[in-house]
């Protein structure tokens, strides 16, 4: 195991995680904003609908990206599992 693939992997694992969060965050980022227009809009001072409809957005964003979030994750894990079986031949 060389430097070159410590780097690939690292690599992997950050593009990874950031493929598994991005949508969930780019939602709440979206979801915040606009709650925060429409508070600013209408002088709602309510701090728990911003929280509601965040939380809200995060769990349908989940349940529709949910399946693909665990397929990516899977491939991932099976990429690193077979190369430390490369490794240990």
């Amino acid at each position: 195991m060389d430097g070159q693939f410590v780097l690939y992997i690292g690599r992997e694992g950050l593009k990874t995680a950031f493929l598994l969060a991005a949508p969930v965050l780019v939602v709440t980022l979206v979801v915040g904003f606009l709650t925060a227009m429409l508070q600013a809009v209408t002088s709602i001072r309510d701090m728990t609908l911003g929280l509601v409809l965040k939380l809200a957005s995060v769990g349908v964003t989940l349940l529709i990206c949910g399946g693909w979030m665990l397929q990516v994750a899977s491939n991932f894990t099976r990429e690193i599992f077979q190369h430390m079986q490369a490794i240990g031949r």
